[in-house]
């Protein structure tokens, strides 16, 4: 697949038009809605890769961490930044290949919220993250 090619995303997936510059720039991104949350997902292509051809682990956790951060935000609707993540990488993915991942928060308190996210290729595990996210109440959303 070209770098122009069509990102060709699944049935139901829009183009994510509202996240930040860094994320806007190694997308596009897609989402959709469902019953038990959202999921994000991505075209790999060859700009994703590392050297080998696969999926550069940095890019990974960019997108989880993205992840991450959607479902804290859907379950708070509060600002967030990261505190930690940890990532476990299972497989990668290869240009061409749909990327899709979830998110969701597993505790929140009023000053921190603890969540845990996975990516695939089809039913292959890619990467599971979890992360602790500061809540910022009094900071407006920015995006």
């Amino acid at each position: 697949m070209s770098e122009t090619e069509d990102d060709n995303p699944p049935e139901d997936f829009i183009l994510s038009t509202s996240r930040g510059p860094y994320t806007t720039h190694n997308g596009p991104f897609f989402h959709k809605v469902t019953a038990n949350g959202f999921v994000h997902g991505v075209r790999v292509k060859k700009r994703h890769c590392n050297s080998r051809g696969i999926t550069h682990g940095g890019m990974l956790m960019a997108f989880a961490d993205g992840l991450l951060g959607t479902a804290v935000w859907r379950e708070t609707q509060t600002v967030a930044l990261t505190v930690r993540m940890n990532s476990d990488f299972l497989s990668s993915a290869r240009p061409g290949e749909w990327l899709e991942g979830t998110a969701r928060v597993t505790r929140a308190t009023r000053s921190v919220a603890f969540c845990e996210a996975e990516l695939y290729v089809g039913s292959r595990p890619v990467l599971k993250a979890t992360g602790v996210f500061k809540l910022m109440p009094r900071h407006k959303n920015i995006g």
